[in-house]
């Protein structure tokens, strides 16, 4: 498999890893969008968004709670962050491997 996001699981390419249990890592972002930008994946490969059904509700809900302790691991609990799933190319989304980013350390406008 070409992915970069299974490579990084598999310790071929380098990241810096924030969090990491036995279905989740955690590293930043190599072009941040935001003073802090993490990414969230499973370590198993699965595909976008778009391509999930009800099966992966349950490690959906984990993703999320899994951003949260990133959130509170990295200390930006308190002022807030923000979670994005990027959904296709229009959306800006380049790896076909389910990752959410969480971005903060700083006050966030809603913009596009």
């Amino acid at each position: 498999m070409n992915c970069v996001f299974c490579k990084i699981v598999s310790r071929e390419i380098p990241a810096d890893i924030v969090v990491e249990d036995e279905e989740f890592l955690v590293f930043k972002d190599i072009n941040p969008k935001a003073p802090i930008h993490l990414i969230i994946i499973p370590k198993t490969h699965l595909g976008p968004v778009s391509a999930l059904s009800g099966e992966n509700e349950n490690l959906l809900g984990r993703l999320i709670l899994k951003a949260k302790e990133a959130a509170a691991t990295i200390g930006v609990s308190e002022n807030g962050y923000r979670l994005v799933f990027n959904v296709g190319r229009d959306a800006g989304m380049e790896i076909d491997h389910l990752h959410l980013h969480l971005l903060g350390g700083k006050p966030m406008k809603f913009e596009f």
